[in-house]
């Protein structure tokens, strides 16, 4: 059996019928200080640091971005059931 539901919501109503907190604030205040940082170094402005201070520690350097990645590809691929688009079989697309 296949149902179909079709919601004609705003994201604020969803949020609010869900329970979610509002994280507009939250937002404006973390786009205001990203802002006034590059504001404050226009000269020397580097994106990479400036969002290291928002990111988990993991994501740190490139090589841990990746090994999330990969880890959560390896994870994924585990649990679909196997094919032979992974990442250590061969896809015949070399």
């Amino acid at each position: 059996m296949k149902v179909n539901v079709e919601v004609d919501a705003t994201p604020e109503e969803l949020r609010r019928f869900f329970g979610w907190p509002d994280v507009q604030p939250l937002h404006e205040e973390m786009l205001r200080t990203i802002r006034e940082r590059m504001q404050a170094g226009t000269e020397g402005y580097d994106p990479a640091t400036l969002m290291q201070s928002f990111m988990p520690s993991q994501f740190q350097n490139m090589e841990g971005i990746q090994r999330a990645f990969w880890d959560a590809m390896a994870g994924g691929y585990g649990r679909s059931g196997g094919g032979s688009g992974g990442r250590e079989g061969g896809s015949g697309n070399d």
